[in-house]
Formats: C-alpha cells, sequence, structure tokens
C-alpha cells in the first residue's frame, strides 16, 4: 500500500447544523479537501450510477459525434486527448484524457451541442446537474455559517442557479496505460492544478485510483475513493475541494490545494489500481459572472493574512484586486487551453 492522505470525513445530514458547519471551515482550513459522506439524501445513489453509465456511453460515441460537439470558448463541450494542459510549465504533452463538459440546461434541454446517443439522457443529466448544485449551495450556507458571515446567505445568493455563471458538470474519461503507449515515465493522466471555481465535487468509482495531492512538504500523497470507515457506504463519499475563486475571496483562508491524476501505481491505497480505464464526474461550482469578488462581510476572514501570490503553485494572483467571477475564470481558462486561445482572443464564446 502506497501512502494515502488524511481528509476529514463529515456526514452533513447530522443535524447539528452549527457543527458541521465549523468543521467543514476547519477542513477547507487545513487541507482543502473534505470527504462528504453520500448516504444519498442530496444525490440519490441511482442517480450517481446512472450518470457513470451515460458518461460511458458518451465516451463510446464516434468520434464524428464527439467532435460536432468540441469545446467552445464558454468552457462548453468535448476535449480530446491532449486538448487540455493543466501544468503548461511542466507538462511535455497535454492531459491524457478525454472530457465532456455540460453547461445550463433549459426545461431538461442541453443548451449546446451533445452527441446524438447521449440526448435520450438530457432530462437525467438535468436532474443530476441540478442535484449537484443544489449541494453546493447547501455547502455554501455551511460555509457562510461556519465563517460567520453576515449575513450567512452571502455564498449562497452569489450561487444562485437562476444567473449565467461559469458552473459545468464535466464528465472525464482516462484511458488505461495499456492504451496510451506513447506515455513517458514523466508524463500524467492530468496536470498538477488548483480548480478554478468556488468548490468541486468530484464522483468516482471504487477501485480506481490515480488523484493525488500535493502536501505542505511538497510531496504527492494518494487519496483513496473509498476512505477507512466508507469502505461498506452504498456509495464511496463524494470529495469536495476548495477552487483559487473561493480562496481568494476569503483571502487564502480557505485553502486552495494542488492535485493531479497521475499514472504512477506505487501511491495506491489497498483495493485500487490505475490499470484499468479511469472514469470520474465532476461539478465545478461558480459564483453568478457578474459575481464582484470584493471583501467577504467575516471578521475572520477580514483579520486573516497570507500571501495570495505564493498560496499554491497554479495560484495566479501577484495582487488583491477586485474581479468579477467571470473574469477570474476567463484568465483561467486561457491559461488552461492553450490551442483554443492561440489565436489570440480574449474571453468566453457567449
Amino acid at each position: 500500500m502506497g501512502t494515502a492522505v488524511y481528509i476529514p470525513i463529515i456526514d452533513i445530514a447530522d443535524g447539528d447544523q452549527a457543527r458541521v458547519a465549523k468543521a467543514l471551515v476547519d477542513a477547507a482550513v487545513d487541507y482543502g479537501f473534505v470527504y462528504i459522506k453520500n448516504t444519498g439524501r442530496d444525490i440519490s445513489l441511482t442517480q450517481v450510477e446512472q450518470a457513470f453509465d451515460i458518461s460511458r456511453t458518451l465516451f463510446q460515441s464516434s468520434l464524428e459525434d464527439k467532435q460536432r460537439c468540441k469545446i467552445e470558448k464558454n468552457n462548453e463541450g468535448w476535449s480530446g486527448m491532449h486538448t487540455e494542459t493543466l501544468d503548461p510549465k511542466t507538462q511535455r504533452v497535454g492531459d491524457f484524457k478525454e472530457g465532456f463538459n455540460f453547461g445550463a440546461f433549459a426545461d431538461g434541454k442541453a443548451t449546446q451541442p451533445i452527441p446524438k446517443s447521449v440526448e435520450p439522457y438530457e432530462a437525467d443529466l438535468a436532474a443530476f446537474r441540478k442535484s449537484c448544485q443544489d449541494l453546493c449551495c447547501k455547502l455554501m450556507l455551511l460555509f457562510g455559517i461556519g465563517l460567520e458571515v453576515n449575513p450567512p446567505e452571502f455564498f449562497t445568493k452569489a450561487h444562485s442557479p437562476d444567473k449565467a455563471s461559469g458552473s459545468i458538470l464535466r464528465f472525464l474519461y482516462y484511458p488505461p496505460p495499456s492504451a496510451t503507449p506513447s506515455a513517458q515515465e514523466e508524463d500524467v493522466r492530468a496536470g498538477a492544478h488548483s480548480d478554478y471555481g468556488s468548490v468541486t465535487l468530484l464522483f468516482r468509482l471504487k477501485g480506481q485510483a490515480g488523484l493525488e495531492i500535493l502536501t505542505p512538504t511538497n510531496s504527492w500523497v494518494s487519496v483513496p475513493v473509498c476512505p477507512p470507515g466508507t469502505e461498506n457506504d452504498p456509495s464511496p463519499p463524494i470529495l469536495v475541494n476548495i477552487g483559487d475563486l473561493l480562496s481568494y475571496w476569503t483571502n487564502g483562508l480557505l485553502r486552495s490545494t494542488v492535485h493531479r491524476v497521475s499514472f504512477s501505481s506505487t501511491r495506491l491505497a489497498d483495493g485500487e489500481s490505475t490499470t484499468d480505464p479511469r472514469y470520474s464526474i465532476v461539478f465545478f461550482c461558480h459564483p453568478a459572472h457578474d459575481t464582484p469578488l470584493t471583501a467577504v462581510p467575516s471578521e475572520r476572514v477580514r483579520n486573516f493574512r497570507s500571501d495570495l501570490a505564493t498560496a499554491n503553485v497554479g495560484n495566479p494572483y501577484a495582487e488583491r484586486k477586485v474581479l468579477t467571477a467571470k473574469e477570474h475564470l476567463n484568465m483561467r481558462l486561457q491559461a488552461t487551453y492553450l490551442q483554443l486561445y492561440a489565436n489570440g482572443e480574449d474571453g468566453q464564446k457567449e
């Protein structure tokens, strides 16, 4: 067994809201990651299983069908192998993965081109995305309570599902190493990075390893799909991490931790392997585009001092300045999708 990192496990269904909020904030401050027990109350096991089934169907679609939906500057659509480069400073080639980003749905229908193979499941995708959004809003309220923000709904209001935002439901597929013979020893499946938004929900399948986080001692350690105490739960816990935007918004108090997906088999938890295909589902939660990232009305946040310029490897801020959520996202996307922005255009395609 390799080295696995300790990350707190929280049951947000616990009736003591203040205690849960404190535990959530403590985990975000100390680790930047937290496991949320998935008891089916917020997102059912059936929903998660169905989402993974749809993901498999999508990535098995013909290349022609996927290319018809290729990713645009609005961050929606399909990205093929090596399209995304999450760590451009050190990666020899782009990430060894495919991805599909779903933006907003309207009346159960996608507002973007999607592969024909998943068109019958639009309503299911819309419902799953809404469940993810609702869970994130619940987490944002808990952060407001735990940080003693006045009012505690400050973050929740900024993440209104009724306003345009950069929130994305993302399906990911990592081919098995046997299918990527061009990979070299120094290559990774997904480059080292920190996420861009407020919070990220990560759904994984039992036994499928690869996720690692960078510790304060600058070493990579694995993040088990099922940490001790959750092995017999009906579904693996949802892994939640803080994004750069929320870290920036809280003056660096909430930690945005660098992570990657590795080919390596030397740091794995018991019962996990990197030899098989890897599927994961991610929900990236962002505030409404027009949200100004002004000071959070919290004494704890206001009194916290940190050097945001060196908060983590992927945090690009040299000085504190007010951005909108959309400006923040655009800045990060341009650094990630090098080919997409090679023509020098700024902003996102509406």
